[in-house]
């Protein structure tokens, strides 16, 4: 571990996303050009907003004004061809002294310094900040930090872009392990005290070089304590409610670190840089490019249903770029990407979302031709208790959802007129059958007018008894209410007293069954010209029901 070589960093943010999470990048290099040496060791690259300029610092250089073991600031500007030369040592900001740029201001025109200024080493740990004047730099002035008091030999700084934000390690009164991170926010002109940021971040070993992205809301850091590939890995969190407040660091992965150590990373747009001695004993400067992940977007094509009650719509998702795999959230529910055997018509939304969180909308409507006139509409099943007609509302079945198919058959054919059928099993009398039948109609009748508001014209309630037992699909040992596509070995039964009758004693769970399909209610299209405004008024006794001995 080079932790002692490269004594405090401080790295500002300048176009990061809010998330932090690379979706690739490509291979890391040494920093093309002068500014890694062979002899030395570099680190802290701290960039300008376009890249043009990066200030470094060089420990174990001969020429550095304190001698070998000095850190001194240099500099080096960027060339044609991306690499860096023009590399030297900056006049006027060094001396005998650790010396670090720890952050610019974004337009360059203002250096934050470690604060080594003073006549004296180690005198007060803190941050300094210089102005370009014509000729050089400013002398440093202090920002004064309240009860930053830094005893340890190591220590570092990250102010954020937006200059109200200095995060640093070190070891303090309340730290877990070694250095830990800590913040001071600025309240108008003066700064806080450092504020421990939570044991989430900071874990029994050590955390240093901090990096917060302009948003505020991703930090970047070094640490021995979470594991990872070598000496020292580079995480990221973010920021919850509060400064306090952390997810659960995330290691960059083994192409960012390496089995040594890795630190000081500072994210520029496309860009990254940090210090490692991967290919060394001592640490020089790498680089990535990171590359931007495809747009996600969605599109969508809907198909129509054919023709009233066919349910064969359909509406197919176009996805174009995003990262797989992908997920999938209809309207309706379902998770698949394209939908099919749609029954209804009207708006399906979807959602995508893919793998780096990336999420795209789109919707598409589909329609489904009016019924024709006199066609017996297959409704959801409504059920009833023997011998009764209220709405069966149980652990198995809701018939009032059921109803709900009715309702907004109604609202999406506003001409449409539809009766209603109700009917018995076989059991009982048929003059108290048909009675319970006319009930059983009427009780469907009465929701749809008194609790859904539809307009009783529209809709006439019939009981028709036990006079037409249901039709169903048998093959083998099950039975189908509609028609099988494949009809190879299927048969058709029709459930009359009879046929039912064969199972009272043998099977009476599938006797009960039988029977329960023939109570049943139907719909039947009268007519699809519904006027208004010349319509006959609805025969109010149709909300009443009937009386049964």
């Amino acid at each position: 571990m080079k932790k002692g070589l490269i004594l405090t960093g401080v790295a500002l943010g300048l176009s990061l996303t809010s998330t932090a999470q690379f979706w690739d990048h490509s291979n890391p290099e040494r920093l093309r050009g002068t500014v890694n040496n062979e002899l030395s060791e570099e680190g802290i690259p701290i960039l300008s907003n376009d890249l043009s300029t990066i200030y470094f610092v060089r420990t174990f250089e001969p020429a550095n004004t304190g001698g070998e073991f000095d850190q001194d600031i240099w500099r080096a500007t960027r060339q044609e061809d991306g690499s860096y030369a023009e590399t030297a040592s900056v006049n006027g900001l060094n001396n005998k002294m650790n010396n670090a740029v720890i952050g610019m201001s974004t337009d360059g025109n203002k250096l934050f310094l470690l604060n080594s200024y003073l006549g004296k080493k180690d005198q007060k740990k803190g941050i300094s900040f210089v102005t370009k004047k014509a000729m050089g730099w400013s002398s440093p002035e202090a920002i004064e930090i309240p009860e930053l008091d830094i005893d340890g030999e190591f220590y570092q700084f990250h102010v954020g872009e937006k200059e109200d934000v200095i995060v640093m390690s070190f070891v303090g009164s309340n730290s877990v392990g070694n250095e830990d991170l800590y913040v001071s926010v600025k309240e108008g002109n003066t700064w806080s005290k450092p504020i421990h940021m939570g044991n989430t971040i900071n874990s029994a070993g050590f955390e240093i070089s901090p990096f917060l992205c302009p948003t505020e809301d991703t930090l970047f850091f070094s640490s021995n304590g979470f594991g990872g590939e070598g000496d020292a890995d580079i995480f990221y969190s973010v920021r919850g409610k509060d400064w306090t407040s952390w997810s659960k660091p995330v290691n960059l992965g083994n192409r960012i670190n390496s089995p040594k150590f890795d630190a000081h990373f500072a994210y520029y747009g496309k860009n990254a840089f940090w210090s490692s001695n991967r290919d060394g004993n001592r640490s020089d400067i790498y680089s990535i490019e990171i590359y931007t992940p495809p747009l996600l977007s969605v599109s969508c094509s809907g198909t129509n249903i054919s023709e009233f009650g066919a349910g064969d719509g359909s509406v197919d998702a176009i996805l174009e770029g995003g990262v797989p795999p992908f997920n999938f959230s209809w309207s309706n529910g379902k998770k698949t990407e394209d939908l099919s055997g749609l029954k209804k018509s009207g708006e399906y939304a979807l959602t995508v979302v893919d793998a780096i969180g990336q999420t795209a909308t789109t919707s598409c409507s589909i329609s489904e031709p009016a019924p024709p006139e006199d066609v017996v509409i297959r409704l959801p099943e409504v059920r009833y208790p023997y011998g009764k007609w209220d709405l069966l509302v149980d652990e198995t079945i809701n018939s009032t959802d059921s109803l709900l198919y009715v309702y907004e058959l109604m609202v999406e054919f506003p001409e449409l007129v539809l009766e209603l059928s109700s009917h018995t099993d076989s059991r009982g009398s048929s003059t108290l059958n048909k009675k319970l039948s006319e009930n059983r109609a009427r009780a469907c009748y009465k929701y749809l007018v008194e609790e859904k508001g539809i307009d009783p014209r529209r809709i006439v309630p019939v009981g028709k008894g036990e006079s037409n037992p249901k039709m169903v699909w048998k093959k083998g040992d099950k039975y189908f209410t509609s028609q099988p596509i494949d009809m190879t070995g299927v048969e058709k039964v029709v459930l009359t007293e009879r046929y039912i009758n064969q199972f009272k004693r043998t099977d009476t769970e599938l006797f009960e069954m039988l029977h329960q399909l023939n109570r049943r209610t139907e719909g039947r299209v009268l007519g699809l010209n519904f006027d208004a405004e010349t319509a006959p008024a609805a025969n109010p006794k149709l909300l009443e029901y009937v009386k049964i001995p």
